[in-house]
């Protein structure tokens, strides 16, 4: 297998953090470089139409995309240790997680970035500033959530370390680019569990 990746954005992040968290060797790492547009070139297209990374290629010539769907199948091949949930109920409530994590955290600072960076200008065309700042008001809306989230509870799913943490760590990693630090702001919840992931050898391969 193949997998199409550029490790400084945060979704290819989150496949390489979950990869190594599992121990899984044997795949080949493509590079993609976006900012000279690899992921928009037709050869590139004719495996993921949409153009984004990460991308896994199949052994049989099918590519998978979108994050979450690599991560579901790179469980079933190797279910241990368990990322996503174990049992139908388990797995729901985790999953829950991940998407508000995706949707409510990880969404609004990728705008936040793509549209007030100037290193992403040239990916983001055109790039809407006014929009990007006030995305900032959403990150630390849900910086708050997850902040009395992790004060009652060790990970951001329960008791134990899921893919809902892993997305969670590689957003606010990613949120760095828009100067945002949890522990400065008053997160004291958020900043420690950040600061317990980033221990974690998959968190430092990266």
């Amino acid at each position: 297998m193949r997998l199409f990746t550029s490790p400084r954005a945060p979704n290819p992040r989150r496949v390489l953090m979950f990869l190594h968290e599992k121990g899984i060797t044997g795949i080949d790492f493509v590079p993609v470089d976006l900012n000279a547009g690899e992921h928009k070139a037709a050869a590139y297209r004719a495996k993921v139409p949409v153009a984004r990374v990460p991308a896994l290629e199949l052994d049989d010539g099918r590519c998978l995309s979108e994050t979450r769907a690599i991560c579901t199948y790179l469980e079933g091949l190797h279910p241990a240790p368990n990322l996503m949930g174990e049992g139908f109920d388990e797995r729901a409530f985790i999953e829950m997680h991940d998407r508000r994590v995706e949707w409510y955290w990880l969404l609004p600072i990728a705008n936040g970035v793509r549209h007030t960076h100037p290193g992403l200008a040239e990916l983001e065309q055109p790039q809407f500033p006014e929009f990007g700042h006030a995305q900032g008001a959403r990150v630390r809306e849900s910086a708050r959530w997850l902040d009395d989230t992790l004060a009652a509870q060790p990970w951001i799913a329960g008791e134990r370390f899921t893919i809902a943490d892993i997305t969670a760590f590689c957003a606010l990693e990613f949120a760095k680019l828009m100067k945002f630090n949890p522990g400065a702001e008053g997160f004291a919840a958020l900043q420690a569990w950040r600061d317990r992931v980033a221990e974690r050898p998959s968190a430092q391969a990266w």
